[in-house]
């Protein structure tokens, strides 16, 4: 009876291994095999190099130089510790840096983990030696974003940093995903999708250990497309080398298509600090400066124009037949406005249009804005592109600020008096404007009338970016008039008496006007916008410099500017 108990036992043994050999071979066998293959495969990803950013001569200012980082397959923890304790050896680093980086880095036991990144090229040729040793470690060529000018014209092109959770679930469905770099502001955010490479990598085969076996399969990666700007390079470092660190911005223009030229903000940031991640007290230093330096003041920063607004006054006041050229308005230092007196920086004599604008006399413009009211200073406002964006190429640009008698009923419940006409009439009170609007305007009367589109970006991928819906527009100003201003814009630098003197003596005509706002707090605001030569001009100049004092500084350095640009050849 045992001896016939014993023999079921076993038959029933072997029939529950038989059932688990069918059970492995047949039912699970696929998934299993899936699983064992999976197990033997890693991925290697390969990254393409970010496009180039190229001035118009076909400089680089943004491009891409070679990184390594050090990949460790993961494997059981005891080899992977004296791994890492290998590499620590060769790179001079502690191993707990190590230790942390790959903990935090690890996603998965079939992906590399990168444990140090940007090393010296002499140290991975040194692990790269160490191959046989340390089968677990790879060495991975990796772009890294480079600027051969260092901060230079740093505004326009924005910097690279991991993606945000904001951008990511916008971004997600276009293949962007967790730890990617992403542009953050100018040309690097706004063609971002141009710009950015398309990984590629190698799967290759492991050994029950985590040693490399062979490669299975390579899929290259693709590089992003190069983005060719309308910046000279050479002129752009006049630019900022003359503002130096003074709180403003440069902006040079061709005045009949308006390529950007140069675009100077200070004060800059370097972009590299974004790359390098040399710790967080760079970053910190940047993002927590009161002079803000990410600030891309050129488009975002909104300031009253002050004086430099005068030149649409006037020729509003031409084209609604509200003051003639022969029209004069005496000037005793100012004149009474309600119960309040409105002052004029000096004592004048009688002035008409053209010599109010070569004195910046406000007293005549004061008359010119009652007789005009501010419905029609602000609609000529609106004709010469202020109170909304330029729709350059690059984000976050703001549109300013055009006050208007029923809009401030509407949105702040507040009456309109005569002295706030007399405030806009001299471009004060609630108006403003961005430095490149000014450019814009100064344009209008450089080309002889256009209202023309600012653009930064010449082509993509050597492909000429199309403009047929930004074609110049024009401004409804006829052209006696406009010839009228513009050479009392002349007479503004070249008249001993006119406010923009600074500039006087230059190789080369230039015209131009000046501007002083006042501000609640600090020194006023300086202005010069005007272009050059005179007779057939080739650029537009906006300089502005917050909290500079009068407009005299700011004619001072487009001096300063032009000079130079004249002894190199660039003018």
């Amino acid at each position: 009876m045992r001896q016939k108990i014993t023999l079921i036992a076993i038959a029933c043994i072997f029939v529950l291994l038989f059932s688990g050999v069918v059970n492995l071979v047949c039912i699970q066998g696929k998934r299993l095999r899936y699983l064992s293959e999976k197990n033997c495969v890693r991925l290697l990803p390969q990254m393409g190099s970010r496009g180039r950013i190229l001035d118009r001569n076909g400089l680089v200012i943004a491009g891409n130089r070679l990184s390594y980082d050090v990949m460790v397959l993961p494997q059981e923890q005891q080899e992977t510790e004296e791994l890492l304790e290998k590499v620590s050896g060769v790179l001079g680093e502690g191993v707990g840096g190590l230790r942390k980086a790959f903990r935090e880095q690890f996603v998965s036991s079939s992906i590399p983990v990168a444990v140090a990144s940007n090393i010296d090229v002499k140290k991975a040729i040194a692990l790269e030696e160490l191959k046989d040793e340390l089968s677990g470690v790879m060495i991975q060529p990796h772009p890294l974003r480079d600027y051969p000018y260092g901060r230079l014209a740093c505004h326009v092109l924005g910097y690279l940093n991991e993606i945000d959770h904001w951008r990511l679930t916008k971004l997600a469905d276009y293949g962007y995903k967790t730890k990617d770099l992403v542009g953050f502001g100018g040309i690097e955010e706004k063609y971002d999708y141009y710009l950015r490479q398309e990984e590629g990598g190698v799967s290759f085969e492991v050994d029950h250990r985590g040693r490399f076996v062979r490669v299975l399969g390579f899929r290259p990666p693709r590089d992003g497309k190069d983005i060719q700007l309308t910046l000279d390079v050479r002129v752009q470092e006049i630019a900022e080398e003359m503002l130096g660190g003074r709180i403003g911005s440069v902006i040079l223009m061709d005045p009949y298509d308006g390529q950007i030229i140069a675009m100077v903000n200070s004060p800059g940031f370097d972009p590299e600090v974004f790359v390098k991640k040399g710790g967080s007290a760079p970053l910190r230093r940047i993002l927590n400066d009161p002079d803000a330096p990410l600030l891309n003041r050129a488009i975002s920063g909104v300031y009253p124009p002050a004086s430099v607004f005068k030149v649409i006054v006037a020729a509003a006041g031409l084209e609604n037949k509200k003051i003639g050229y022969s029209t004069t308005f005496p000037c005793g230092g100012g004149m009474q406005i309600g119960n309040r007196r409105f002052s004029c920086w000096d004592v004048h004599e009688p002035q008409n249009v053209f010599w109010a604008l070569v004195h910046s006399c406000d007293v005549f413009f004061y008359r010119t804005g009652l007789l005009l009211g501010p419905e029609a200073i602000h609609d000529f406002a609106l004709k010469f592109g202020l109170s909304k964006s330029t729709s350059i190429e690059l984000p976050y640009e703001a549109a300013g600020n055009v006050p208007h008698p029923l809009k401030r009923k509407i949105t702040q419940f507040r009456k309109w008096y005569d002295g706030d006409t007399a405030n806009f009439s001299i471009g004060q009170g609630e108006l403003l404007v961005t430095p490149l609007q000014i450019a814009r305007v100064m344009a209008v009367f450089a080309n002889g009338g256009k209202l023309v589109n600012p653009y930064v970006v010449s082509s993509i991928a050597g492909k000429q970016v199309s403009r047929a819906r930004q074609k110049a527009s024009p401004v409804p100003v006829q052209e006696e008039y406009l010839n009228h201003i513009r050479q009392a814009l002349k007479a503004v630098v070249s008249s001993p008496a006119g406010t923009g003197t600074a500039v006087a003596g230059v190789e080369i005509p230039v015209a131009g006007k000046t501007g002083t706002a006042q501000v609640s707090r600090g020194q006023s605001h300086a202005w010069f916008a005007g272009f050059f030569p005179y007779t057939k001009p080739r650029f537009v100049i906006c300089v502005f410099l917050e909290n500079g004092g009068s407009g005299h500084f700011a004619a001072a350095l487009a001096r300063q500017i032009i000079e130079k640009m004249i002894a190199e050849g660039l003018v």
